[in-house]
């Protein structure tokens, strides 16, 4: 009878678990896209942001990479970029230009420009805020998307160690090309 108990706890347990998983539909920009099932929504650290996701590793090495949506954020692509770009040092022997990358494309109308960058990052929680600590992050591979739509500016940094982003950048690009 114990044996029964504990079987239909554990069943109306892992019920419980998958009814928490629903899919999230996230806004980006006046566009909506789904998540993929396996990132895992959370609650935003901050007011700033609207969505936030672990994405992750199945590595006991590495951390589970980030994923940040921020609404309402800036349009001014190259300030943002210069920003961004300034906190990567490339790793050593990798010029910048290999180490740092720009693209642009169109999605469901909106204009989406695609900062990639590999080497260590100088992490900080609060960049703006200069009692923020600065973190050293080696092997460090970050992707700030900037997605400006007909009446909002959407900005979403994707972020983990170089392996980890490696694996979870196909679905992110996938996710991002999905918007509509």
């Amino acid at each position: 009878m114990t044996r029964f108990l504990l079987s239909v706890a554990f069943a109306l347990t892992a019920a419980v678990c998958v009814a928490d998983d629903k899919p999230v539909s996230v806004k980006v920009s006046g566009l909506t896209a789904v998540a993929p099932a396996g990132w895992k929504s959370e609650k935003p650290a901050n007011l700033l942001r609207s969505y936030q996701f672990k994405l992750p590793t199945h590595d006991k090495d590495h951390a589970d990479a980030e994923l940040i949506v921020s609404p309402n954020s800036p349009a001014d692509v190259t300030k943002s970029f210069d920003t961004w770009k300034a906190q990567y040092t490339p790793a050593d022997g990798v010029k910048p230009e290999d180490a740092i990358k720009t693209r642009e494309f169109e999605v469901g109308g909106a204009k989406v420009s695609v900062l990639d960058a590999t080497g260590t990052w100088k992490f900080k929680e609060r960049p703006r805020d200069p009692k923020s600590k600065e973190e050293i992050r080696p092997e460090f591979r970050t992707v700030w998307v900037i997605v400006i739509g007909k009446d909002e500016t959407t900005h979403l940094r994707l972020s983990g160690h170089q392996s980890v982003l490696e694996k979870q950048y196909p679905d992110f690009e996938k996710w991002v090309k999905s918007l509509k």
